[in-house]
């Protein structure tokens, strides 16, 4: 059997690199499938869509599943049954990003099941595979019949020394200060995600338009690629909704103008919930006596409520300017916060907004509590993570608890990337932030990086600046071309609004930004005016939660743990260590503290944690014992170990003894050593003998006395004494010197 002929269309990037698609060779069973090539990255993207929509669904039943093959990078999985196990948070990232570009671009009454799946078969360091997975999935769909209103790409856009550049590799993705993920079609941007160092509106916005001129000429080689294989046209037929006009028409009028006055009215959540529900049951209530019309009527009644529901909401926003809880476009909700409020915890903080609330938590650990990352793309420890727990009663609801969900995965790594850029470069403490949602009604995310802001500072944690954070919503009618951009969403807003843009930053710029878009062709004149109207609200929340605490504390709490950093030749960890860790352990359980030695180049590490001051001063002393080298020149106060006639044996530090000569002790001539055993010198290391024995000293810090001097008329002549100072024999002449000129030279001579 011949290998079958592949359809392939290539992209050249920026830089020149070529991305290669081909299609034709692999997973044929599949909808579509493509291979998508760069460099040596290679990622493997099916797509399978049901013809029929199963009974009862009236969504669309969307999975993207993104799974790295270790293979890929010629490893081996580290667990413990050496195969690829759940997703990590990173993969699930991947799938998000994907998911939240493809999921609007399917028409809304499309409710059959889609599963795309992509995989990493091939990793190039130099490629980062997640910057090709909307691309690879994108290309499968679009070389198939299944309804897409795509096709979409994405790009991740770095920027180094000032360049922007795309799809970098991991070394350099480390030294950029702008890190964006952008989805987009041919004229939109979909979704934007990344972190910045405190950058400008308007370099984000330049990096965006940067990414999206990337993007099309990936669009254009799926479209290339789609008439070559000649499946994508025309579409299949579906019909996955069933509808009565005359029961839309109904709702619409007898329902519109009462909705329209509960929405204009304000009210908190719960109420608005209620006085909601009592149009719809009213509106109901009509049916009540013919139970079979009501069980035929219902599910009709309320698709139809939902979008009047929606179009109230957004029509008096648009010509009110009167939001569902009575603010205009730009207010933000109350604000109030509260820290230490946890005891336990080494550093707390409640923040509230509105309805929503977070309570967070700040703990401090050693390099032994670090987040430990082991992929095909890198293997490192994480010293500063942010984990985000949503649960049910945070929305009054009971539902069942299936672990940590994709959304939670999503929501903590936002609020991690907006706070790691002022994290210090120095910190010596593994940190860990939780946040726990207690009330949501918008913008829990965040809530979380507020919240995270104050309880970090009341940690001690000496970050640089505080960091606030605020969602944008968008109500826009293409009508009349009227939008308003709203500041700081309630959940009915980002619901039934076009766009949920997340911003943070310190008052000096942006850290990070969340931004879904849910309408086609959305300008940037639009995305600018959301950017500026962010700022001021980002900085009103930073003047809020400023007022409760405004810089970190000088120190960490009594009860958590005090770091201390130390470095030591790498020769001495093994010393340090002890033979099967015996040195170290006992280290820790005499001090009561935590000690982590870690290998970097020639040097070791320590990390010592502890909650005593005084004790993590012994383990430090402990270890200079233990790794003490004597420095020639440097003064020492040392213990007299043993007394010799010749000298004394003193220890400088523990194991490290050297001799004080006899004649190194004072300037005069010594008969006996004046030390007994035990007794503290001061003496100076002078360096080793030929035996490489240790030289000290004591005269050489004691003043040295004058020579005295010689009474006139006194001692031999000049000449009787040798340069030794010893009387020469008599006749010898000094060396060198001549005879006289009439006197022959003496046979001793």
């Amino acid at each position: 059997m011949s290998i079958p002929q592949a359809f392939t269309e290539t992209v050249t990037l920026a830089d020149g690199r070529e991305i290669t698609i081909e299609t034709g060779k692999l997973a044929k069973q599949a909808d579509g499938s493509v291979v998508v090539k760069c460099g040596g990255t290679m990622l493997l993207a099916t797509v399978v869509a049901n013809k029929e929509a199963n009974p009862g669904v009236d969504f669309l039943p969307l999975t993207v599943d993104y799974r790295e093959k270790f293979y890929a990078g010629g490893r081996i999985p580290g667990n413990f049954f050496r195969r690829e196990a759940k997703p990590s948070d990173d993969e699930v990232l991947t799938m998000r990003l994907v998911d939240r570009v493809l999921r609007p671009l399917f028409p809304e009454d499309f409710h059959a099941e889609v599963q795309v799946m992509i995989s990493l078969i091939s990793y190039d360091k130099e490629v980062m595979p997640e910057a090709l997975a909307g691309l690879a999935a994108s290309a499968a769909i679009a070389i198939t019949d299944i309804p897409f209103d795509g096709p979409m790409s994405e790009a991740r856009v770095v920027r180094i020394d000032g360049e922007l550049s795309v799809n970098p590799s991991y070394e350099n993705l480390l030294k950029s200060d702008i890190d964006i993920m952008v989805g987009a079609t041919k004229d939109s941007i979909v979704m934007v995600e990344g972190e910045m160092k405190e950058i400008s509106e308007q370099e984000m916005l330049e990096a965006i338009n940067f990414a999206h001129a990337e993007i099309k000429k990936q669009i254009e080689a799926q479209e290339r690629l789609a008439a070559k294989v000649g499946k994508a046209f025309p579409k299949r037929e579906y019909n996955h909704e069933e509808h009565d006009e005359e029961i839309r028409e109904k709702v619409w009028k007898e329902c519109y103008d009462k909705v329209y006055e509960v929405a204009k009215t304000p009210s908190n959540k719960e109420e608005r919930g209620e006085k909601f529900k009592a149009v719809l049951e009213e509106f109901l209530a009509q049916y009540a006596d013919n139970e079979e019309e009501l069980a035929r009527v219902t599910p009709f009644v309320k698709v139809y409520y939902h979008d009047v529901e929606k179009e109230a909401m957004r029509q008096m926003i648009l010509e009110d300017n009167i939001r569902l809880d009575g603010r205009d476009p730009q207010t933000i909700r109350p604000i109030w916060s509260e820290i230490d409020y946890l005891p336990g915890a080494h550093g707390s903080a409640i923040f509230t907004r509105g309805e929503t609330q977070s309570l967070t938590a700040v703990t401090l650990g050693s390099v032994k509590d670090a987040n430990m990352i082991d992929s095909v793309i890198t293997q490192h420890d994480e010293r500063f993570f942010l984990h985000y727990n949503f649960p049910p009663f945070s929305t009054g609801e009971a539902r069942p608890l299936r672990g940590t969900s994709r959304r939670e995965v999503g929501h903590g790594n936002l609020a991690q990337r907006a706070l790691t850029a002022v994290i210090p470069e120095d910190n010596p403490y593994t940190i860990r932030i939780v946040s726990d949602i207690l009330e949501s009604n918008g913008s829990s995310s965040m809530a979380t990086v507020c919240a995270g802001t104050l309880a970090l500072m009341d940690a001690g944690v000496q970050i640089t600046k505080p960091v606030s954070g605020i969602a944008m919503g968008l109500i826009t009618d293409k009508k009349s071309g009227k939008f308003t951009v709203l500041s700081d969403i309630l959940g009915d807003e980002d619901h039934l609004g076009d766009m949920d843009f997340k911003v943070t930053g310190t008052a000096d710029g942006i850290t990070a930004c969340q931004m879904d878009i849910k309408i086609q062709g959305l300008s940037m004149d639009i995305m600018e005016k959301a950017l500026m109207q962010a700022k001021d609200g980002r900085l009103h929340i930073l003047n809020k939660i400023t007022e409760t605490i405004s810089a970190p504390r000088a120190d960490v709490k009594p009860h958590a743990p005090k770091m201390v950093v130390m470095e030591i030749a790498k020769d001495f960890i093994g010393a340090v260590i002890g033979p099967g860790g015996k040195i170290i352990q006992q280290l820790q359980k005499d001090t009561d503290t935590v000690i982590a030695i870690e290998e970097i180049g020639e040097i070791g590490r320590i990390e010592i944690a502890g909650t005593d001051r005084e004790k993590i001063n012994a383990a430090i002393a402990k270890i200079n014992e233990i790794t003490f080298v004597p420095v020639v020149g440097e003064v020492y106060k040392g213990k007299v170990v043993k007394v010799m006639d010749f000298g004394a044996f003193v220890a400088i530090a523990k194991g490290t003894e050297g001799l004080l000569h006899i004649s190194e002790i004072e300037w005069a001539r010594l008969d006996k050593v004046p030390y007994a055993e035990g007794d503290e010198v001061e003496v100076k290391f002078m360096g080793y003998d030929d035996r490489k024995k240790m030289k000290l000293s004591r005269k050489v810090l004691l003043p040295r006395p004058p020579r005295p001097e010689k009474p006139e008329g006194q001692g031999k002549p000049d000449g009787q004494r040798r340069p030794d100072g010893q009387r020469r024999p008599e006749g010898q002449k000094p060396q060198g010197e001549k005879p006289a000129a009439n006197q022959e030279p003496s046979a001793e001579a």
